[in-house]
């Protein structure tokens, strides 16, 4: 009775036995051979060949050491995605994935090792490259927000927002002109937008260094202005709201940085920070913006 029903059960599951990522091409991919997508937040086909064709090289195919991997890459970048999108704790891994210890192993490696903050990078260029647009941004914008924690992060990266009276942590965050991410920093709620913000400016420096002009709120001003013009040679403006106005009002520039915080709002995991290293919170957001761009690459094609 089992082996009357393997294939058809192989001709429904396609998807998986076709996938020709590196795991599969030179590696030992036995894990669930015969899972298909079933969530919204598997890739299709379509997706599958933008997110494979990013996907950073490994050591090994380089002749850098190392040896080809045992699980389904495409599996693994689902099983993440899964993770992100749903808000579910790793040991909730459903069953059709890989284990939930390997699914985190990836999860682990790539961001110890850039490999996530590259992939992401490498999707950002595709994306700005569809739009017409050269792949090094000269115009940024800069803004921050602050999120609850949850009980997993401990004190010494969590603190109290007076301003928005948010106890938890602090997202700082660079996007283009496209609301894409250029830059990322999590700290505790009581750092200032100040403080963080030359941090930040000057990561966002090192990597994008053509980006000559960026656009902030009030809560960068003062000595961070002088920073940017002084040593980065960043004009950095600040686009005010008006004394006179009530209620919401789209600012210039602005609301592109508030955009992309509203996308990063659809992944259920990043709606409080729940991880124990901030630097663990800021790959999330990068897998998170991710699936955005994979997406509108897909809407784009079609």
């Amino acid at each position: 009775m089992l082996h009357s029903s393997v294939p058809a059960l192989m001709s429904s599951n396609s998807a998986y036995l076709s996938c020709d990522c590196l795991a599969h091409r030179f590696g030992n991919a036995g894990d669930r051979p015969y899972r298909r997508p079933r969530y919204p937040s598997d890739m299709s086909d379509a997706e599958w060949a933008v997110v494979g064709d990013a996907m950073p090289v490994p050591g090994w195919l380089e002749g850098r050491g190392g040896q080809p991997e045992s699980y389904c890459h495409r599996q693994m970048v689902d099983a993440v995605r899964y993770l992100v999108a749903g808000g579910i704790t790793w040991r909730a891994m459903p069953a059709d994935f890989p284990a939930w210890d390997r699914a985190y192993a990836f999860f682990r490696r790539w961001r110890d090792e850039g490999l996530a903050a590259e992939f992401h990078d490498r999707l950002r260029d595709r994306v700005r490259m569809a739009a017409g647009r050269d792949p090094e941004p000269t115009a940024a914008v800069i803004d921050a927000r602050s999120v609850r924690e949850a009980a997993s992060v401990p004190a010494a990266t969590r603190g109290f927002d007076g301003g928005k009276k948010v106890n938890g942590r602090k997202r700082h965050i660079v996007v283009d002109t496209l609301g894409l991410l250029l830059a990322v920093m999590v700290t505790a709620a009581s750092v200032t937008d100040r403080d963080a913000g030359q941090t930040l400016l000057v990561r966002l420096r090192e990597r994008h260094w053509r980006v000559t002009r960026v656009w902030a709120d009030g809560g960068h001003t003062g000595r961070l202005v002088d920073f940017a013009r002084g040593v980065l040679h960043v004009a950095l403006t600040v686009v005010r709201r008006s004394d006179d106005t009530s209620g919401f009002t789209v600012l210039p520039k602005r609301w592109l940085v508030e955009r992309t915080f509203a996308w990063l709002m659809h992944s259920r995991r990043l709606a409080r920070d729940c991880e124990t290293r901030t630097d663990t919170s800021e790959a999330v957001i990068r897998w998170s913006m991710s699936m955005v761009m994979s997406r509108r690459l897909v809407r784009r094609a079609r």
